[in-house]
């Protein structure tokens, strides 16, 4: 049986910031991106909040049958990191209501505080909602 999911679980993770995950990397097919700082782009940095939300809350979920996916973002990208610095992730569940899972989460990069900020999911089941995706590409011609 696992445990709840519930307010109080806390969580770390870490990543390494690689290469692609810079602005000119990451915004590459955009000229005026390409000129940019070779730092860690806030959206990718939003991304591994995210990845580290789920990864905390992954032993209270019946993966791969219940998943979760992202509906509210709300971070401060408060300092720049370059390429090959490892970030450490840390967060909290603060909040569970029914499906709705919210986070508080920060992150360092092993000099400064990065982000601060909050993160909600949504749990979900996958085969209903990957049907739901395939009407929805099946109206949108795609």
């Amino acid at each position: 049986m696992k445990p709840s999911l519930e307010p109080g679980i806390r969580f770390e993770w870490t990543y390494t910031v690689p290469p692609r995950a810079t602005v000119p990397q990451l915004y590459h097919d955009t000229p005026f991106c390409r000129d940019m700082p070779d730092v860690l782009a806030t959206g990718y940095m939003v991304g591994m909040m995210e990845l580290a939300c789920v990864n905390g809350i992954m032993q209270y979920v019946d993966w791969p049958r219940e998943q979760s996916v992202g509906v509210m973002v709300n971070f401060t990208h408060l300092a720049a990191t370059p390429p090959g610095m490892t970030l450490r992730i840390q967060g909290e569940v603060i909040e569970v209501e029914g499906r709705r899972v919210k986070f508080r989460v920060e992150a360092w990069d092993g000099l400064d505080k990065i982000t601060e900020g909050t993160h909600e999911r949504m749990l979900i089941a996958p085969e209903k909602f990957n049907a739901r995706m395939a009407e929805k590409k099946a109206k949108a011609g795609v």
